[in-house]
């Protein structure tokens, strides 16, 4: 096909084109990668140079006009349908509400819980869900006879390798292998998804979210743990909390202790686990105990969510439930 033939063929298809979805196949056929131009522009190399010049020329000039005929029709298509569609609307209509969309409970605490961590000067880290039995046990002063194994109720996966793997059953993890890469001083904070193997109720799942908390210096002691922990405590729940701290195990710390916050009824309620890093950690991770110290602790994000908005069952944060999120 020659090229005044085609000019007048476009020509004559653009201006008779209904819709942006003719003008797009036209597009194709004429400039697409299988297109009559392009076709002739490719078949150019087969011509002799006087001739291959002057039809090339003439091809790139009518690519440029068919071009600009697309695009002026599209406008005239466009402009069309806008004017039609403002016709149909009534701007003296009351306007319709924008539902906005609102982060989950558990976003909006961690959010928060993570900003109060950084203004202490803490680094937010992350870790992996799936672990190994070193670093969520053996690192952590946990041997493999040890009795403590038995409070993580764990989710054993199955690998070819030698290597046993499982979903971490808590963020303690991340305290080695940073430690493992990291040189003192530091202080950090872990939020992040763990799991255990057991039954759901009201105030236990197999899937929760955790934050773990670590600094480690050369003169750290309880009562820097106890100024950063209440300082948390009192920016989420109110300047008026209350809080003690009581002697508890862990195996990873030494001494253990856990944090209580005394409830608007009086009552006194455990909201975390702590203690002073034992020097068996230390010693895993190529530290020397006696340079160095510092303090760990645990808290469940979810039962800071469910203290924080008084929500009696933990199974409403995993429920999808929308009657129940769009109150946040």
């Amino acid at each position: 096909m020659n090229l005044e033939k085609i000019n007048k063929q476009a020509i004559q298809e653009v201006s008779g084109a209904k819709s942006t979805v003719d003008l797009e196949k036209l597009k194709v056929k004429y400039l697409g990668r299988k297109g009559e131009l392009t076709s002739i522009l490719r078949s150019l190399r087969n011509l002799p140079e006087k001739e291959r010049k002057s039809t090339g020329k003439e091809a790139n000039e009518l690519k440029k006009t068919i071009k600009s005929m697309i695009f002026k029709k599209n406008s005239e298509i466009t402009e069309k349908r806008l004017k039609s569609v403002e016709k149909r609307i009534d701007i003296t209509a009351p306007g319709r509400r924008v539902i906005n969309g609102h982060l989950h409970p558990l976003t909006l605490i961690t959010r928060k819980i993570e900003d109060t961590f950084q203004s202490m000067g803490f680094r937010i880290v992350e870790g992996p869900e799936i672990e190994n039995e070193y670093y969520n046990f053996d690192a952590l002063n946990i041997p493999r006879d040890h009795p403590a194994r038995d409070v993580w109720s764990t989710f054993w996966l199955k690998h070819g390798k030698n290597q046993k793997l499982l979903l971490r059953t808590h963020t303690s993890p991340m305290q080695a292998r940073f430690m493992e890469k990291n040189n003192p001083p530091f202080r950090i904070i872990v939020p992040g998804r763990v799991f255990r193997y057991e039954a759901t109720d009201a105030s236990h799942s197999h899937t929760f979210y955790q934050l773990e908390g670590l600094m480690v210096d050369r003169n750290i002691n309880i009562g820097n743990f106890k100024a950063v922990v209440e300082e948390f405590l009192r920016r989420i729940f109110g300047r008026e909390t209350e809080t003690r701290i009581r002697p508890s195990y862990f195996p990873f710390v030494e001494p253990g202790f856990e944090v209580d916050m005394r409830q608007p009824s009086g009552e006194w309620l455990e909201i975390m686990g702590a203690g002073m890093v034992h020097p068996n950690v230390f010693k895993a991770v190529g530290y020397v105990p006696s340079n160095w110290q510092g303090f760990a602790f645990g808290v469940g994000i979810d039962r800071i969510v469910k203290l924080k908005y008084k929500i009696d069952d933990i199974r409403l944060l995993y429920s999808g439930d929308l009657k129940f999120l769009n109150q946040f």
